[in-house]
């Protein structure tokens, strides 16, 4: 499929670093902006699958690539993705901030240290990474800057509630961060995806059901349309016009109307059981 000229335009000879970009939607936004012509800088944690993927980049588009693997766990991580690239005179005009997992089951079964961890990558090394890379884009007056969010963002979500908190901070930081940097001419996005076929599920932990299925898109409509969104100055991207219409609804019906029917419809079937007895 041809790729839009105008994210050639955009991105053609541009660093872009992309965080978890072993798979899913990570990996489709990877293939896209090589295929604008962008270099790409990779990050994961499995360094294998980056390799594969940079390989494949170099082969397919003719475009330069960097494999760091890091741990957004960590919180040296972003300091030394920072070091290995600007650092060492790599200017990054596009920073992909897609890196993020989810959690599905009661929050008070949950495992603190796996949800605390949640919002370390979802949140803080969002925070942290942009905050590195933002300040030299507002130098040389150019940028984009995505932040992966979900359309979780605008509800909250039973059975996913730290994750749903996560991704509407991460809605909320790109839209401001949009409004801040604009008289920068840097452009800020929250790609804001509803069900996606990846390896999300597998990683929350949701039914197998769960993870893909009627009405899930495939990463790689998701990434086009959000590039597509971050290029024209979106400040949030809903990749689906079905989730467009569902986020609507949602902001024009009562909240407690909402959540409640999100209960039910994400309820476990421990929980339903229980309801039972």
């Amino acid at each position: 499929m041809a790729r839009s000229g105008t994210l050639r335009n955009a991105f053609q000879g541009k660093w872009a670093l992309v965080t978890g970009a072993s798979a899913g939607i990570g990996e489709a936004l990877a293939v896209e902006l090589a295929a604008a012509r962008a270099n790409l800088i990779l990050t994961a944690r499995r360094g294998d699958r980056l390799e594969a993927l940079a390989q494949r980049l170099r082969s397919e588009h003719k475009v330069e690539t960097q494999v760091i693997p890091a741990d957004l766990a960590d919180p040296a991580a972003p300091q030394q993705l920072f070091n290995a690239t600007e650092g060492r005179g790599t200017a990054v005009d596009v920073l992909i901030n897609n890196a993020g997992f989810g959690y599905y089951g009661e929050f008070v079964t949950g495992d603190p240290a796996w949800q605390r961890t949640m919002v370390e990558v979802n949140c803080t090394a969002v925070i942290d990474l942009t905050r590195l890379f933002l300040p030299r884009m507002v130098e040389r007056r150019r940028g984009y800057v995505m932040i992966v969010a979900s359309t979780a963002a605008y509800q909250p979500v039973a059975y996913m509630a730290t994750y749903a908190a996560t991704k509407a901070f991460d809605r909320m930081l790109a839209e401001a961060l949009a409004e801040e940097t604009a008289r920068f001419g840097i452009k800020v996005s929250a790609l804001c995806p509803g069900p996606t076929e990846s390896e999300f599920g597998k990683v929350a932990g949701s039914p197998a059901a769960a993870s893909r299925g009627r009405g899930f898109q495939t990463a790689d409509i998701v990434a086009r349309r959000g590039l597509e969104g971050l290029v024209r100055g979106k400040h949030w991207v809903i990749p689906s016009l079905a989730n467009h219409a569902t986020v609507f609804v949602q902001r024009v019906l009562p909240r407690r109307l909402i959540t409640g029917a999100a209960e039910r419809a994400f309820r476990p079937d421990s929980v339903k059981t229980s309801l039972k007895k």
